[in-house]
């Protein structure tokens, strides 16, 4: 055990105002050689007076650069200039090549030098964004402090992973920034990722954006202090300050710069924009498939079904349980699933086994693991004693793409869709208690837990999936047994010779339960043979102590009989006395190795000039300088790998690992991509640092079936989408830990469908929580995906753009008002895409939500009502639990399918139509991105721009290179009234939906004109007379049209009501020249051709 293991905790309090004090007395440091070239700067800076050494030794000679990469765009990196403190590589988060912009700048950096300070100015108006001058710069071995100065009450975001306010508090506010495995969601916490960019809006003045690019352990503050005045600190343990300035006129502008320098978000699949579920604690293989079955027999569309690490044999990665997730089987279930248009997910967790199982042995003969002196290192997770894929090794990537074609193989393995990556922090259960003998500390803590009985057969009927899956002959065998058994030491367990009570192996046994205390009463019922007769005798596992086995002396037997069910067993009554035992074999312990020195590799490496590996001699497990590390007395290692770990390239975990769950992140794309090349691959993580989007997406971890978490979850995922640049996020719907309600189940289903990911998970051992368990939440499941999956392309589009451009697929407020300051602290609504505001209902047992209405028209989504906002607040009343407050944003033009569907791939087969929703301008634009929905490359593709005009023209134009066999069927006009759109609009009330009963125009076609790809389309939209008649019918005359032009079929006649809807026949898939479509509209009775305005 390392010497620093002891330190006392009351050390780091007591220190703390000490410090305090010695760093207002630092000198910082002062620039020479100043040089100015095209686009750059540089400088010398040098410590000003006497060091402190607080935190370690200051560093006298450090380097300023500077960078004007673009017009909006800067860069600051002060650095040590013998380039030895350790620096993230470049391959691992890559920077942006710098275009050396020389004028046209809208950044201004200005530096005094004697002390150092500098400022970044917004040049256009000359507003100061970042000023150093208050404090001194602070450069020691162990901490950098920086201090920038701010206005009064600054709108401040960013700052992740937190469960924290969406506008961030700006007096006495601190974020630390090291991934934990924190569960619960505490709020003030470190959480699973780290995303250190700072969003500062200020109205109509602009907003910028800054990021430090440092991955080392940091603590950055926000105070408003009575003497200094407001500022934000920042504070790390290491690495250097390497700042990206980013500057926009809007908020959207300077997040789509953020996404520029560090990647655009994955386009993930369309299928992944289903439907997913997932629960912590299935027995086998036949539980997931009844649940699949039952969202079928519920009629709720299922897109992906999910397992957790049940599927693992004794919780080690990349394996099977033989007897409750036989391959075979397995390999069934995935192929019905595929049959139906469903798809499967599986959890990967990053450490292996320390077992001789082929993930371990491959990843030993590779060099793959974390590796100390004295060999590879050793933790504990669930699968007790394991080790750690090192992502920095030469040979890592080589064994995760064949693990992955291994296990995952579609013919030989488990032919998965995508993965979930969880634990990646990593998390590590290993305390210093653990360290001398990790086999032994996983016993004490049952990890990996004993799993449940092994079943012969599905209990139930499982319709839609194949003949083993369905119930067989058992005899359901309960045994009831009086014995005096210390549960808090031993598991009392049931052997027997049966498939289901371990076939004479203790280490397979299942646990008994007790059901009563006086007399102590155990139970446990299982599957047995029919008509045999079982040996059996009970058995204890002290794992509170030595991982030995008590056995009973004598063998029983039971006789079952023929078939039953599981709710009229055979009963069998035992006692069991302490008389009746022996002891069977002990546990074999396997001993850790962690050296407490720096590995060899590193040696030859540190102090290197320009090696930028991290300076020698440091503190590596307690650091002087506290970052408030979610655990309170400072270990940095706790409930993670030791901060000491040396890596194969010579970095250090102190310094790297923030990084290791974004680079197993992209080591897990790199293998699905060389097991499937050429398709995106869906991949689901815990852990994440800035630019993870590029290669994932995330979910926020293990929260609580509460309303306070329902409510943080709307803030995780418009900061993730909006501020992080990693859109494809969620919640777990209604809650992981603890047990749901209805209500809160109804809403969060609701909720849930606005969520990029959608997801319903809970953990074992909790209230199980299908969609199908509660009529009430099946309905809402129901009008929920309903709702989603109509939208569904409206979704894809906006992801779309995200991954080519970083516009927000979802968006806070403030980014489509970013001159209302009443939008700036609104964290609980959001705008899903652009064009529709989401208003969920926040409060348990409530029916009404008060929102806020920007000075702007809606529309209701549903209703298409017209509710004209004017910045205030307004109540929504009587929301039902199958609904929630949905608006269509003035000036919107949203392609909605026809219809749902049961799979995202029967829901490509359905029509589209269009909502076209007024601003008060009286136009409106939109657009609609198509594609195969799974390959990186695409052949061809639909890109289609929508606009209405103020004088009632409709054109549609863009690229029309892919087929999509379908054809848009209506044209819904919103709001107005018979003196024209966008001229008058009912007011807002307390009723849901608004008040204003505006009226869906008619809408009529009476020219098509269309051109070659990249063509435009244009329809004449106009009123029909109070005359008309009910149906219109508008049908093709070119008979020489391609097929698919018209996204249907060529000269077949479409209808429509005129009380909201006209049909239109439009061409939107050109594959090639393309002749002028004529259309005429076909009288009906009562519609005189004067009425119709019809031109070529």
């Amino acid at each position: 055990m390392r010497l620093s293991s002891v330190r006392p905790i009351f050390l780091l309090s007591s220190l703390l105002p000490l410090c305090a004090s010695q760093l207002s007395e630092c000198p910082g440091y002062t620039a020479s050689n100043v040089q100015r070239g095209v686009g750059k700067i540089t400088a010398d800076l040098n410590l000003a007076g006497e060091a402190c050494n607080v935190y370690g030794h200051d560093l006298r000679d450090l380097r300023l650069l500077v960078e004007y990469q673009t017009a909006q765009r800067l860069h600051v990196k002060i650095y040590d200039a013998a380039e030895r403190v350790y620096q993230i590589p470049e391959d691992v988060v890559p920077r942006p090549p710098s275009n050396f912009v020389d004028s046209g700048t809208d950044m201004t950096f200005n530096m005094t030098a004697d002390p150092f300070s500098f400022t970044v100015t917004r040049t256009s108006t000359g507003e100061v964004l970042f000023d150093t001058s208050g404090s001194a710069l602070i450069f020691e071995s162990e901490y950098l402090r920086l201090r920038t100065g701010l206005p009064e009450d600054p709108n401040l975001y960013g700052l992740g992973e937190s469960a924290d306010k969406f506008r961030l508090p700006t007096k006495n506010y601190s974020h630390t920034l090291w991934n934990a495995g924190e569960p619960f969601l505490p709020k003030s916490e470190n959480l699973y990722g780290s995303h250190n960019v700072i969003y500062d809006h200020r109205g109509a003045n602009g907003t910028s954006a800054t990021f430090l690019m440092n991955s080392n352990g940091a603590k950055v503050n926000i105070v408003n202090d009575p003497e200094i005045g407001q500022y934000v600190e920042y504070n790390s343990l290491g690495g250097v300050l390497d700042f990206y300035f980013m500057n926009g006129d809007t908020p959207k502008e300077a997040t789509t710069q953020y996404a520029e320098l560090i990647g655009y978000p994955a386009l993930m699949p369309w299928w992944g924009f289903g439907y997913h579920q997932c629960r912590y604690g299935m027995v086998d293989v036949w539980e997931v498939a009844g649940v699949v079955a039952n969202y079928s027999a519920a009629d709720i569309p299922l897109e992906v079904m999910w397992t957790d690490i049940d599927y693992m044999d004794y919780r080690r990665s990349l394996s099977l349980d033989p007897l409750r997730f036989p391959l075979d089987t397995m390999q069934q279930m995935v192929d019905t699933l595929h049959a139906r248009q469903q798809k499967y997910i599986m959890m990967v967790d990053p450490a292996m086994a320390k077992y001789p199982y082929e993930p371990f042995r491959h990843g030993e003969n590779l060099d793959a693991f974390m590796q100390t002196d004295n060999g590879t290192y050793t933790g504990v997770v669930w699968a007790g004693p394991s080790v750690f894929p090192d992502w920095f090794a030469p040979n890592t990537q080589q064994y995760w793409n064949e693990e992955f074609n291994r296990f995952f193989n579609a013919e030989s393995g488990v032919n998965v869709d995508g993965i979930w990556i969880d634990m990646n922090e990593p998390s590590n259960f290993c305390d210093e208690t653990c360290v001398p003998n990790p086999a032994l500390f996983s016993i004490h803590n049952n990890d990996p837990p004993r799993p449940p009985p092994a079943r012969m057969y599905s209990p139930y009927p499982i319709p839609g999936f194949p003949e083993n899956f369905q119930p067989g002959c058992v005899a359901f065998t309960t045994f009831n047994v009086e014995a005096d058994v210390n549960s808090t030491t031993d598991q009392f367990l049931l052997l027997g010779d049966a498939f289901s009570i371990g076939q004479g192996e203790p280490h397979d046994a299942p646990q008994m339960w007790p059901y009563d205390t006086d007399p102590p009463n155990w139970n446990l019922t299982v599957q047995l043979p029919p008509n045999s007769m079982i040996n059996y005798q009970y058995a204890l596992y002290h794992y509170g102590t030595d991982g030995s086995y008590t056995l009973e002396h004598q063998n029983r037997t039971v006789n079952t009989g023929g078939c039953n069910t599981m709710y009229a067993p055979y009963e069998v009554h035992d006692t069991m006395s302490s008389s009746n035992r022996s002891v069977s074999a002990r546990a074999i312990n396997i001993p850790a190795h962690h050296s407490s020195e720096l590995n060899k590799r590193q040696q030859s490496e540190l102090g290197q000039p320009g090696a930028m590996m991290g300076l020698p001699g440091r503190e590596l497990l307690y650091p002087e300088y506290n970052i408030s590390n979610y655990w309170p007395w400072g270990n940095l290692s706790v409930q993670t790998v030791p901060t000491d770990i040396v890596h194969a390239n010579g970095l250090v975990e102190f310094d790297v690992h923030n990084l290791y769950g974004t680079m197993m992140s992209t080591a897990t794309r790199n293998a699905l991509l060389d097991r499937q090349p050429g398709k995106r691959p869906l991949i689901i993580t815990r852990s994440t640092f800035a630019g993870a989007g590029k290669h994932v997406g995330h979910w926020f971890g293990d929260n609580i079936s509460t309303w306070d978490d329902y409510r943080t979850s709307i803030r995780q995922m418009v900061e993730f989408a909006a501020l992080f640049q990693m859109p494809m996020v969620g919640s777990d719907v209604c809650g992981f830990n603890g047990n749901t309600t209805v209500h809160l189940c109804s809403r969060w289903a609701m909720l849930g469908a606005f969520n990029p990911f959608y997801r319903n998970h809970d953990v074992q051992g909790a209230l199980v929580q299908e969609f199908y368990r509660w009529p009430l939440v099946a309905a809402a499941a129901r009008s929920a995906i309903n709702t989603r999956y109509r939208l569904l392309d409206y979704l894809y589009t906006a992801m779309y753009r995200q991954h080519t451009t970083g516009t927000p697929t979802l968006n806070p407020l403030f980014f489509i008002y970013p001159e209302d300051a009443n939008t700036f602290d609104i964290g609980t609504q959001f705008f899903y895409g652009e064009s529709i505001l989401v208003s969920p209902v926040l409060e348990e047992n409530a029916t009404s939500v008060e929102v806020y209405l920007p000075d702007d028209v809606f529309y209701d989504l549903h209703t298409h009502e017209t509710v004209r906002g004017h910045g205030e607040m307004v109540m929504l009343s009587n929301i039902s639990y199958t609904e929630i407050p949905t608006h269509v944003r003035g000036g919107s033009i949203v392609p909605m399918r026809m219809n749902s569907a049961n799979t995202t791939a029967e829901l490509r087969k359905q029509n589209f139509t269009l909502l076209v929703a007024p601003g008060l301008d009286g136009t409106a634009a939109g657009s609609l991105y198509v594609d195969d929905g799974e390959s990186l490359e695409q052949d061809g593709v639909l890109d289609v721009r929508f606009e209405y005009s103020k004088d009632g023209v409709f054109s549609m134009g863009g690229t029309f290179g892919y087929e999509t066999g379908v054809w848009i069927e209506t044209v819904v006009l919103l709001g107005g009234d018979e003196e024209g759109v966008g001229e008058r609009y009912g007011e807002a009330s307390a009723v849901h939906g608004g008040v204003g009963r505006g009226n869906a125009k008619s809408l009529a076609s009476a020219t098509a004109k269309s051109r070659a790809a990249h063509g435009v389309v244009k329809l004449r939209l106009f009123n029909f007379p109070k005359s008309i008649p009910s149906t219109v019918s508008l049908l093709t005359t070119s008979a020489s049209l391609a097929s698919g032009v018209l996204l249907g079929t060529p000269g077949t006649a479409a209808t429509s009501s005129s009380s909201a809807n006209f049909s239109i026949i439009s061409p939107a898939t050109f594959t090639g020249s393309l002749p002028l479509m004529e259309a005429c509209l076909l009288a009906s009775e009562g519609l005189e051709a004067s009425d119709l305005d019809v031109r070529r």
